[in-house]
């Protein structure tokens, strides 16, 4: 074993401009980022973790944590977890505290897995599974009239990559998400998986006629239907439409979701690795709402650290239900604009077919090019 004990973490704030701004129901992206941090033990092994929201607001939080890591054995992982959470459980339950905790956590699982010269998947029990079919995430609001016409384009493209299932952004008001929808629906034809995300753009009565007047496209689930706290919401919106409802991006730990799994407020979970607690938290999350026979499919919506960290999980999220012909977890492919996450890996995550296969090396099984830290150094 080599010596584990940590000498040093670094968040690094990552961004960059994009050619063409685009937007979903709640804000426009003209720029794109990512926090990153770098775990180092005494001994030299370097880990890496991802935090979802702001960059720079998720690092700071991870710098004042450092001193909580530094001089600690970075595999006692469930230990070093507790101790950041507790310091700050009265202030920070949810959001950009256990966004931060997640980053850290993810780093703490690439150490261990190449301490033990195994991949992350292993030290969590698995695999169950060596590659995951992927959908495309995108199809986002440009600063342009012709919506369904560059949708289409996309979706040419997304096909012609071998993907076979795309999740379209709606939220643009009741009446043009519901004609947008049957056209894109008309435009893919009837057999390419389709799902839809409103990111909470809806109360609940604008959610239920949404759902009950797009329910012939044959859509896979609907997500974020209403606001994240609205769990009675969401049992509405559930029972009053149709369509598979799917959510909790926006939730945190297993207390987080808790609440979701036993009210059954939806039918599919998207806990996201690098906001929800890490990897320690979210195969909590997913054990638990096993037991309640509630699907999991992680939201992931970063660069290439938190894709390898939620492939790891994908690895070993069992099927639910067991059967011959089980219905496996499906993997986020996020294809939009993003020149941090496509210059980040040295080697990066590759897909084909609409498949991608699980990392097979040591931790994440990821390189980080440290030149890509540079250039978009913020």
């Amino acid at each position: 074993m080599r010596a584990t004990r940590i000498r040093s973490v670094t968040p690094h704030v990552l961004m960059a401009d994009l050619a063409e701004p685009f937007a979903y129901s709640q804000a426009w992206y003209r720029r794109r980022g990512a926090m990153l941090v770098e775990v180092v033990t005494e001994d030299g092994i370097v880990g890496w973790g991802e935090a979802f929201g702001p960059p720079e607001l998720t690092a700071p939080i991870c710098a004042w944590l450092a001193p909580l890591l530094i001089g600690q054995d970075a595999l006692a992982r469930e230990a070093l977890w507790q101790a950041m959470y507790n310091r700050l459980r009265d202030h920070g339950q949810r959001g950009l505290v256990i966004e931060a905790i997640s980053a850290l956590d993810i780093a703490l699982w690439d150490i261990a897995g190449q301490a033990f010269g195994v991949p992350v998947h292993k030290l969590l029990g698995g695999p169950l599974r060596t590659e995951v079919q992927a959908y495309a995430t995108g199809f986002y609001r440009r600063e342009r009239a012709d919506h369904l016409r560059y949708l289409t384009e996309e979706a040419e493209d997304r096909l012609e990559e071998g993907f076979s299932i795309l999740k379209l952004k709606t939220g643009w008001g009741l009446a043009e998400d519901i004609a947008l929808t049957r056209d894109f629906r008309h435009a893919i034809g009837p057999n390419i998986g389709l799902l839809v995300d409103c990111n909470h753009a809806y109360d609940v009565p604008a959610a239920i006629a949404y759902g009950r007047a797009v329910a012939e496209c044959d859509i896979g689930w609907f997500e974020e239907p209403v606001q994240p706290e609205d769990l009675d919401g969401y049992l509405e919106v559930k029972r009053g439409q149709p369509i598979p409802v799917a959510g909790g991006e926006a939730s945190f730990t297993r207390w987080g979701f808790r609440d979701m799994i036993t009210r059954r407020v939806a039918d599919i979970l998207q806990p996201d690795v690098a906001a929800c607690g890490g990897i320690s938290e979210l195969k909590k999350i997913a054990d638990m709402a096993n037991a309640f026979g509630v699907r999991i499919n992680p939201h992931v919506w970063g660069t290439g650290v938190a894709l390898a960290a939620s492939l790891h999980l994908l690895a070993v999220i069992p099927d639910n239900p067991p059967g011959l012909f089980p219905r496996p977890p499906l993997l986020e492919l996020d294809r939009s604009p993003h020149p941090v996450r496509d210059a980040l890996l040295a080697e990066p995550i590759g897909f084909a077919g609409g498949v991608v296969r699980v990392p097979q090396g040591p931790g994440l099984g990821i390189t980080v090019d440290r030149a890509a830290l540079t250039r978009f150094a913020a």
